[in-house]
């Protein structure tokens, strides 16, 4: 069985999120909390030649996992400023990312949509009602 390709497993873990929608934006597929706001951009070589997307992150986090492993992990054009992390997605022997990775993957995706989400979509993610 061929491993699901880098975009549907990242497609799988913004959409498992409460109230998480995909539409195009700036020509990528992009996640957004409900209509607005966004989370997390696929990045299919749309500002040099690799596969990667960029994410919203918590104060600190961009730096904190660019100084861990700057191989994978980047100061995005244009969000970068506003503290966004990218993630390369074609690392690896194979040219995806491995369990680890993906594990790293799921933890940024899920830092993304916290950083934007309201307090009650945050709560049902913690299995909290409000």
């Amino acid at each position: 069985m061929t491993p699901p390709r880098p975009l549907d497993r990242l497609r799988a873990l913004c959409l498992a999120l409460p109230e998480a929608t995909e539409r195009i934006s700036h020509g990528e597929p992009s996640w957004f909390v409900r209509k607005a706001p966004q989370f997390v951009s696929y990045a299919d070589r749309h500002h040099d030649d690799r596969v990667a997307f960029w994410a919203a992150a918590p104060a600190g986090a961009q730096q904190d996992w660019i100084d861990r492993d700057p191989d994978r992990f980047f100061h995005p054009p244009y969000v970068g400023g506003r503290g966004w992390i990218g993630v390369y997605l074609d690392v690896g022997p194979d040219g995806t990312p491995s369990e680890d990775d993906w594990r790293d993957i799921e933890d940024i995706v899920e830092d993304a949509y916290r950083t934007v989400a309201p307090a009650t979509l945050v709560a049902r993610l913690d299995g909290e009602t409000r």
